[in-house]
């Protein structure tokens, strides 16, 4: 009989395991994906804000290309405009030419051609003025045609400046993302590696203690370790375990380099069942009470409190969702988890 109820004994404890084993993928897979949309969501916002700066380049290229437009149709008007001034001179040279063949023609005894030889005069002298005039004009627009030009060519050259930087822009940003992933891989790779020495460090600490565990990436110490029931104030008994916790996070303090952001997260959990303490009104206010000390006793033994979160998850978090003892204990725990900052 005492064999049978052994093997019974047994065989009854496979499927704690079991849910543990399942809960422990669960919480990675969770854990993966929150770090992959962490990921995308910083890279996002770096791509953003180089999407905007290629906006403003593309605006400013728009601009300076309907300014070139107005610049090439003003260069029209004043090519016409000169155009019909020179067919003005060409006009006036040959009326000039006219008014000199007459002159030429008129015999110098004809007394009584001197009228007319003075009217002839008097038009060829507005002729030569008029055609002083064009020549002015003319020379004064071929200045602002070439001013003109000048505008023209700068214009061009700043459109050329401009699409070389959006070309340089796109190449930086594409470079930028490629970076900005090979670091937070790297980052990440960096800090999985110490999470592994530094849970490795804990197992060996903690070897033999039932009632601490690991679970995931987590260590999950039961709350009767650390205080009495309904109670958030260090136990005599917690010292030992946390000052061997705290020694461990001040080896890890040391070793992760400085422009790695990370964070040991003290996480406070509870059971379902009401509490009836009147300094809690509810589990809540218990677990976070009970993180809260469990991470000022870390900071008084020198652990860094920039390194330290603390969390109060009350009952909404369980292990177990069963209603039993057994359930009821393994829920009320505090778990310690090292993540990025």
């Amino acid at each position: 009989m005492p064999s049978s109820r052994s093997r019974r004994r047994v065989e009854a404890n496979y499927w704690p395991g079991f849910v543990d084993a399942l809960s422990s993928l669960l919480l990675v897979i969770i854990f993966l994906l929150s770090l992959f949309m962490l990921t995308q969501f910083f890279l996002g916002q770096e791509i953003q804000g180089r999407d905007t700066a290629l906006s403003r380049l593309n605006s400013q290229i728009a601009e300076l290309t309907e300014l070139l437009q107005l610049e090439r149709a003003n260069s029209d008007d004043l090519t016409s405009q000169l155009a019909t001034l020179t067919a003005t001179l060409a006009t006036a040279d040959a009326q000039n030419q006219s008014l000199t063949s007459q002159l030429s023609g008129i015999g110098a005894g004809l007394g009584d051609r001197d009228d007319t030889i003075a009217g002839l005069q008097e038009d060829l002298i507005s002729a030569e003025k008029l055609s002083d005039e064009a020549n002015a004009q003319v020379t004064l627009l071929n200045q602002q045609l070439a001013a003109l030009r000048t505008q023209i060519a700068a214009l061009e050259s700043a459109l050329e400046a401009s699409e070389t930087r959006d070309t340089e822009s796109r190449t930086q940003i594409a470079d930028l993302g490629r970076r900005l992933n090979l670091a937070l891989a790297q980052r990440v790779q960096d800090l999985a590696r110490y999470r592994s020495d530094f849970f490795g460090r804990l197992r060996e600490i903690l070897e033999g203690r039932a009632d601490v565990r690991v679970v995931g990436d987590r260590f999950v110490f039961q709350s009767e370790v650390l205080f009495d029931p309904g109670q958030a104030d260090l136990t005599a008994a917690a010292s030992p375990q946390l000052d061997a916790l705290a020694e461990a996070i001040l080896q890890l303090e040391a070793e992760i380099p400085a422009d790695i952001n990370w964070v040991l997260r003290i996480d406070g959990h509870t059971d379902s069942r009401p509490i009836s303490n009147a300094r809690f009104p509810s589990n809540w206010e218990l677990s976070a009470a009970r993180a809260i000390s469990v991470a000022q006793y870390l900071v008084g033994k020198g652990v860094a409190p920039a390194r330290l979160v603390a969390a109060g998850f009350g009952e909404f978090a369980p292990l177990d969702p069963g209603t039993t003892e057994e359930a009821f204990r393994r829920n009320r725990r505090i778990e310690f988890k090292l993540t990025e900052g």
